[in-house]
């Protein structure tokens, strides 16, 4: 396990290059994995970004990462070095993460007594399309196909959320642009 000092040693090191190239340094994980140390270091886009981190900056700010470590010597020994994007598994549990959900289907779980879309069910799903002010804003979608749908938005405090995660499509087809419905 890292001391919180070696963390900060890594940290010191790694945060300028993420930051330099664009991006956040979204987490930085430490671990002993037999005689080699893991750095495991998460990066994502900026909050006010939609869309994924591409391969190839990934990996060129890989290679850049590991050369910063290799030049600050902040890991003793042998590591090995992980970077990777937050994933659809991230939890949405900060703000900034719910603005980079935003076009994204999600899942939420929602404190008691709070309404979506005229319900008042402990959970809803929808695609985020805003977020501000301390809130977002969700259009409805069908749960059983996971299509858009024609309906007014729904708004909801980030406080009044206990839990949201964001949903795998494979697709992502706008209200009416299904091509199986007859005009």
């Amino acid at each position: 396990m890292a001391t919180p000092a070696s963390t900060q040693r890594v940290r010191t090191a790694v945060e300028p290059v993420v930051t330099a190239a664009g991006l956040v340094l979204d987490g930085l994980e430490i671990s002993a994995a037999g005689r080699r140390t893991v750095v495991r270091v998460t990066i994502d886009l900026a909050e006010d970004a939609v869309g994924s981190l591409d391969l190839d900056t990934l990996a060129a700010v890989s290679r850049e990462v590991g050369a910063a470590l290799d030049a600050a010597s902040p890991v003793p020994g042998e590591y090995t070095l992980e970077v990777s994007t937050p994933g659809t598994s991230r939890p949405l549990t900060e703000p900034r993460h719910f603005k980079r959900a935003r076009t994204r289907l999600v899942r939420l779980n929602l404190r008691e007594g709070v309404a979506a879309f005229g319900h008042v069910s402990g959970s809803a799903f929808g695609r985020i399309t805003d977020v501000t002010d301390g809130r977002l804003t969700l259009s409805p979608v069908d749960a059983a196909t996971g299509r858009d749908v024609t309906g007014v938005p729904t708004h909801i405090a980030l406080a009044d959320i206990t839990s949201a995660a964001v949903e795998v499509e494979l697709t992502h087809a706008p209200a009416g642009d299904d091509p199986d419905e007859e005009s």
